[in-house]
């Protein structure tokens, strides 16, 4: 997404404003300038957050790393951080490191299409509305994470295939499955789904980030396009 330079945020729409956003698409749905910026919360005269956050990080390659590594004073440097500011990043980028310094649960492994089904009751059971989403997965079939690519209405939501690889590529995936329910608990594939089931395994194959599969959830029971030999 490219942002105007200016001076306030506010002038945005409002699914735009970092904050809104958040609220609106949930925190993975942020860059890394936008969460920045709702640490500093404002700009300059000329600057929005958003605009400073994306210069601090441009200064470090935009490396999370090299960024944590700044001191106070190399934060105050640039044009709308202060003190206040700085400590903020730098309290939220160690409590980054603690976090990673943690135990980290034990991934789930996919190993048959009941393990992704179940992976995916607590983001799709109950929706009234269609949704698209995809599991990523590392060379293990471990999940590094699902990710929703879309929402919809009663009948169809949208798979855009360049925001899916987009995903799976800043993820650095080497594997996915995709899902989408059918609120209305029909488990049968539409021409539409088969088709673009076909279309995403293709590209899956020149990108290298193999379509493992496709199902259709229901809040009773999946239909797998694997299982079924039709991936």
């Amino acid at each position: 997404m490219t942002y105007e330079t200016s001076g306030t945020i506010q002038s945005w729409a409002e699914e735009d404003r970092p904050r809104e956003k958040l609220m609106l698409k949930g925190k993975a749905a942020l860059s890394e300038a936008e969460l920045i910026a709702i640490l500093i919360n404002s700009g300059t005269v000329d600057l929005t957050a958003v605009d400073v956050a994306k210069i601090i990080l441009k200064s470090v390659n935009n490396n999370l790393n090299d960024l944590a590594r700044l001191s106070i004073k190399d934060l105050s440097k640039f044009r709308g951080i202060g003190e206040a500011k700085a400590i903020s990043i730098i309290a939220a980028l160690e409590l980054g490191r603690r976090r990673k310094e943690q135990d980290r649960p034990q991934r789930a492994r996919v190993t048959c299409s009941r393990d992704a089904y179940n992976e995916m009751i607590p983001h799709l059971i109950d929706k009234p509305h269609e949704e698209f989403w995809i599991l990523l997965m590392n060379r293990a079939n471990e999940i590094l994470r699902p990710v929703q690519i879309s929402a919809g209405g009663v009948s169809g939501t949208v798979a855009d295939p360049k925001i899916i690889f987009k995903q799976a590529i800043e993820y650095l995936a080497s594997s996915m499955i995709l899902m989408h329910n059918h609120p209305s608990g029909n488990l049968t594939p539409s021409q539409a789904d088969k088709d673009l089931t076909r279309k995403l395994k293709d590209a899956g194959r020149l990108l290298d980030i193999p379509v493992l599969d496709h199902l259709i959830f229901t809040d009773k029971a999946y239909y797998s396009f694997a299982d079924e030999g039709i991936l």
